[in-house]
């Protein structure tokens, strides 16, 4: 098959729930790929196009590289003809790291940094610096102190001892462990000659300063039962000890339980006494004095990263203008440089991103926005003839933004590339070229081609979910609108660009937050409101999933320094009337393959209980355990129970291949042999959720938790899906789930952060059910949203701007979505305007 008329050519795609599916797609165009979520659409345009294009480049590699290459899946498609090289833009973010920022991911620090070594104005006396020694990330440059991170671990007097009318004995040095190693240092300290049988505060300074801050660690012998008096007395008499103890300050040992604990319980316990601090060398500037000393327009290096991208821009044209007519040789160097950076900001700043700056980490920044910062760094890397293929690049990205987005695409074709996107916003979906919707439903209903041609044809389409909302305007929900029961004061939240800000949060209600992309929202919601929430509350009120680790809690901002945490804000009132507060986040629900759609709902467990008591299972002994694929006694002794063998690539992230023993199925044989409806335990986890429904409708709890994934639009996943392959907006989803399995109170908070992305239309108006349901148990629902058409089905909006950084973080309207589509100072306003029409 031979194909010069300018189209990728797909016959027989059979990817996941694929069904030999053929497709043809002009290139040199913007194709949106589209449906409901799980219905195929990625499984086409990354599963298989992007893959066969990764794998032709492998091939081509070298006869090493692909020998490893054969190990890795190959798309199960017939033929694909007239597939160009492709570039893959996911959303899925790394690991988080504290040292990658906006300026890293760009490479505009490379140039700032080098701006400064060969222009900047150095002091009198002090020798030129090379670029490097302006990186934190390099010995040359680091800070001594925080090892170029900016903050330091450290503990504070206060929260070590939280009550110090108690007695060493009694525990006032809550942050020593419990059971018998606490208890080993009580004695130490007897044989030290210290009383612990006095209140904490009666004791010297100097004694107290050394039992929290010390880094003496002596061994000495110790009496099991003696108070201080028997201690001496047995000391002095010589007496066999008991055992030899070890001493540790409770510094110590909060620093370095920290830091060497796998277990996610203990390091929960130990953060509540770590405090994160500016770091004392560099004032959280990350580098060594003599870089800082270097200055242009005044600023130093870090000050200058500080600044929002547009004052970037700002600064480096004053910069170029003032050496307009020098000849030097720095004059040449600030011509160079500001004009290659100029050229490398425009697209980002096009892409609505001009608020970020470079110093702000990648942690801090949304999926979406580090996708287009991705975006914008390839229009400006001038390839020719590729496939772009990208992952919902609109998600948070408030409607006024979505055209320029929309523009930029296009202009990656005009460059004589091609462009895939799979996206459910109707803004990208109309200004697309051409759309390929998959379906018509998700799972085993989805998989066949809906429709595929010109954008604006869709709307004739009679089965297409995506033709109802995008084009026919179906409504997402028919309800009347809640009043409040009530209110959460919330004055003076200071948080990143929200400065003192008031807001009143209504309770027994539906709330939508929104705004520009950068305007506040997250700042106020998902940081400000959840951490005064979480203070009044208590730690053992709020359900949230977030793993804890050094670089999650240094990329925080938690605890920068005394003014910020007296500053951050209060709950003036209305917070007696919340009993609970539930996150739900689009952090993964798993970082291994491990975890599982099954495993973390907790339906595994009975599951696994099931099949030990069948039979079979009973005369071969085997219990819960056998079936489990983290247990040694039932797993696949090769995978050990992961299904997957990682395969190491030079120069490459390594890939993972099915296990070449028990080809995916994670078990041992004999234990696969045992039978649960027909199913093996392996068969169980093949399934997807809509699937298990009639395998386990005789049994109550599994068909609870079925079918609260149902409502929340996964019924296509598969039981064993593994949490490294689901995306931001299935985890919340499956947290969501989770939680509405077990929701039976009422006055909780529920906070979600952007809970559409990544879902069609047509599931958004599931969710938007299930929402429903939760306020009308009595709960609260806030959620920061850019979707017009949830904000108005809301009962309350809260709109943030005008606009973004420096010139957002005020409330701009609030009140209905009517009343806030009324308000003329509100970017949001018109587009909410059309949504409340069409509702």
């Amino acid at each position: 098959m031979h194909n010069d008329d300018g189209r990728i050519q797909v016959r027989g795609a059979r990817v996941h729930n694929l069904k030999s599916l053929n497709v043809d797609i002009p290139r040199n165009e913007v194709v949106v790929f589209t449906g409901v979520s799980g219905s195929g659409k990625s499984s086409l345009a990354f599963g298989t196009l992007y893959a066969e294009a990764q794998h032709r480049y492998l091939d081509s590699i070298s006869p090493y590289a692909r020998r490893l290459i054969e190990q890795i899946e190959k798309p199960d498609v017939d033929a694909i003809e007239g597939l160009p090289p492709a570039v893959g833009l996911y959303q899925r973010r790394g690991a988080p790291s504290v040292r990658s920022s906006v300026g890293s991911i760009t490479t505009l620090s490379n140039s700032l940094r080098m701006l400064y070594s060969r222009a900047g104005d150095y002091p009198e006396g002090q020798g030129i610096i090379y670029a490097d020694g302006f990186s934190a990330n390099t010995p040359e440059g680091a800070c001594d102190e925080c090892d170029g991170i900016g903050k330091v671990f450290d503990t504070q007097a206060q929260l070590l001892v939280p009550d110090d009318s108690l007695t060493i004995r009694e525990g006032a040095v809550a942050a020593w462990p419990g059971a018998w190693q606490g208890k080993n240092l009580v004695r130490v300290l007897l044989s030290l000659d210290i009383d612990v049988d006095v209140p904490w505060h009666t004791l010297p300074k100097k004694t107290q300063d050394w039992i929290l801050y010390s880094d003496e660690t002596p061994q000495v012998p110790v009496y099991r039962s003696y108070n201080l008096e028997q201690t001496r007395q047995a000391l002095t008499e010589g007496e066999p000890a008991s055992y030899n103890g070890k001493f540790i300050s409770a510094r110590r040992h909060v620093l370095d339980t920290f830091k060497t604990s796998q277990k996610e319980k203990i390091k929960q316990r130990i953060a509540r006494f770590l405090s994160i601090t500016s770091c004392p060398t560099c004032q959280g500037k990350k580098l060594k004095a003599k870089a800082l000393n270097v200055t242009l327009d005044g600023l130093d290096i870090i000050d200058f990263s500080r600044l929002p991208l547009h004052d970037v821009d700002r600064k480096l044209k004053k910069l170029r203008h003032a050496v307009a007519d020098d000849v030097s040789e720095r004059a040449q160097v600030i011509r160079n440089i500001t004009s290659d950076v100029a050229d490398r900001i425009k697209p980002i700043i096009a892409l609505g991103l001009d608020y970020l700056s470079l110093d702000r980490s990648t942690t801090t920044v949304s999926a979406g926005e580090l996708q287009r910062l991705r975006l914008a760094t390839q229009l400006k890397s001038n390839l020719f003839g590729v496939v772009f293929v990208m992952d919902e690049p609109s998600a948070g990205l408030h409607p006024r933004d979505v055209e320029s987005l929309v523009h930029a695409l296009h202009d990656i074709t005009k460059a004589g590339n091609s462009l895939l996107v799979v996206e459910h916003n109707p803004y990208v979906i109309k200004g697309a070229n051409w759309v390929v919707d998959v379906g018509p439903r998700a799972g085993t209903n989805g998989g066949d081609l809906v429709f595929s041609g010109p954008a604006e044809q869709l709307a004739s389409v009679t089965h297409s979910s995506t033709a109802d909302f995008v084009f026919n305007n179906k409504t997402l929900v028919n309800r009347t609108r809640r009043s409040a029961t009530g209110s959460l004061s919330l004055k003076n939240v200071t948080r990143n660009n929200v400065k003192k800000a008031n807001v009143e949060i209504p309770l027994g209600v539906m709330t939508a937050v929104t705004g520009v992309s950068g305007s506040g929202k997250s700042s106020l919601i998902s940081q400000a409101l959840v951490e005064l929430v979480r203070d009044g509350l208590g730690g053992a009120h709020v359900q949230n999933e977030d793993e804890l680790s050094e670089a999650s809690l240094l990329s925080s901002d938690n605890g920068i320094d005394d003014e910020e945490i007296t500053e951050k804000g209060v709950i003036e009132k209305g917070l007696d009337d919340i009993s609970r507060l539930v996150v739900v986040d689009q952090s993964s629900i798993g970082r291994t393959p491990r975890s599982t759609l099954a495993t973390y709902t907790g339906m595994f467990d009975q599951i696994r209980r099931l099949f030990a008591d069948t039979d079979e299972a009973k005369s071969c002994n085997y219990d819960a355990g056998h079936f489990s694929f983290n247990v040694v006694k039932g797993r696949c002794p090769n995978c050990e129970g992961l299904g997957v063998v990682s395969v190491e690539l030079l120069f490459m992230p390594s890939v993972y291949s099915p296990c070449t023993v028990c080809h995916g199925k994670r078990f041992k044989d004999e234990v696969l042999e045992i039978k649960y409806e027909g199913h093996s335990i392996a068969d169980v986890l093949a399934l997807t959720v809509d699937e298990a429904q009639h395998v386990f409708d005789d049994n109550k709890a599994v068909l609870r938790g079925l079918e609260t994934l149902i409502k929340v639009g996964l019924g296509y996943l598969t039981l064993g899906q593994s949490a490294t392959e689901l995306s931001g907006g299935e985890a919340q989803r499956i947290k969501l789930a989770t939680e509405l399995k077990r929701a039976q109170n009422s006055n909780t908070l529920y906070v979600l952060d952007e809970p559409t992305t990544g879902l069609h239309l047509s599931d958004i108006a599931l969710l938007m059910t299930h929402l429903s349901s939760l306020v009308d148990r009595g709960n609260t629902v806030v959620m920061v949203e850019h979707n017009m058409k949830v904000a108005a089905a809301c009962d309350y909006v809260i709109d943030i701007g005008p606009g973004a950084g420096g010139s957002g973080g005020q409330v701009v309207a609030h009140g209905t979505p009517e009343d806030v589509a009324r308000n003329k100072e509100s970017a949001t306003a018109p587009f909410l305007t059309e949504a409340c029409r069409l509702n």
